[in-house]
């Protein structure tokens, strides 16, 4: 098996559909499995993905366990030389993971590689980020971006040529290419595991900063290309509950991977925010 495709999948039955016509028409002479992890959609798609695609693999989960703990149940059945995290609001082309696949087996250093990813309306969507430091985390948490636009430049990296294939330090998620034999390599047999202490946000900048740690590297490929829809799973979440979780990957992560006093500062500023919020000083229904 050259590819094992990973999706989860919460309450997008349609763009899921769409997701699957397009990857079983891909083109490249190579053999790949899909496997969906159902997150209790409970929205048809079960039946959807048994009446059409009856060769994917399907996990159906009774409640929602997130990002990581989904992908990780898939990570013990995928069978694939490469595993490819694929979120189901996307859209492949005929050649994307042909060309993926090809640039992926080129750059044999490159534990993780990503594409290019395009919006509806054929625009790039700006992916690649530097790893998160306290300064542009504390910027996000107090909206500063909002006052101040050039603020997380260096973070957001917005300075960097997405024309040209290069190592960066971290790539969306939502198309994100794993090398199993590299990955096994660094992390000395180490089966591919997200760390399941994150429901969703900053797992995969988790999982590429592992990788560095480890002797790894992660690049940017924009050969292969990939329609990018956004968010459409999680942007059904209530605004408060989707905060509650970035907030707890956020202090999570610079838990795993910051100082103490950091982690300090952000816990103060989340709680300074959400007490604005609650007198209606700073958060305002838009």
């Amino acid at each position: 098996m050259d590819l094992s495709i990973v999706i989860v999948s919460w309450k997008v039955r349609e763009k899921l559909q769409a997701n699957l016509s397009a990857l079983f028409k891909s083109q490249g002479g190579f053999k790949f499995e899909v496997i969906v992890v159902d997150n209790n959609s409970q929205d048809g798609t079960i039946e959807m993905i048994e009446k059409n695609y009856p060769e994917v693999i399907i996990i159906s989960n009774s409640d929602n366990y997130g990002f990581a703990y989904a992908n990780n149940q898939a990570f013990l059945k995928a069978q694939g030389k490469f595993i490819l995290l694929l979120n189901p609001d996307m859209q492949v082309e005929t050649d994307t993971l042909a060309k993926t696949l090809a640039f992926a087996r080129d750059n044999s250093q490159a534990t993780v590689c990503g594409c290019k990813l395009i919006d509806q309306n054929g625009q790039n969507i700006k992916q690649v980020r530097r790893f998160p430091k306290l300064k542009d985390q504390l910027a996000i948490v107090l909206k500063l971006p909002h006052i101040f636009p050039k603020i997380n430049r260096h973070y957001l990296f917005l300075d960097f040529d997405y024309s040209k294939a290069a190592k960066v330090d971290s790539i969306r998620g939502a198309f994100f290419l794993i090398n199993t034999e590299n990955y096994l390599k660094i992390s000395k047999g180490q089966a591919v595991e997200l760390d399941e202490r994150y429901f969703v946000w900053f797992e995969e900048v988790d999982f590429c900063r592992s990788v560095y740690q480890m002797g790894g590297e992660v690049w940017y490929n924009p050969q292969a290309c990939c329609l990018d829809y956004v968010g459409q799973s999680f942007g059904q979440l209530p605004r408060l509950k989707a905060q509650k979780y970035f907030r707890d990957s956020m202090l999570k992560y610079f838990r795993k991977w910051g100082k103490k006093y950091e982690v300090f500062i952000l816990k103060i500023a989340w709680y300074l925010v959400l007490f604005l919020g609650q007198n209606n000083l700073l958060w305002k229904k838009k």
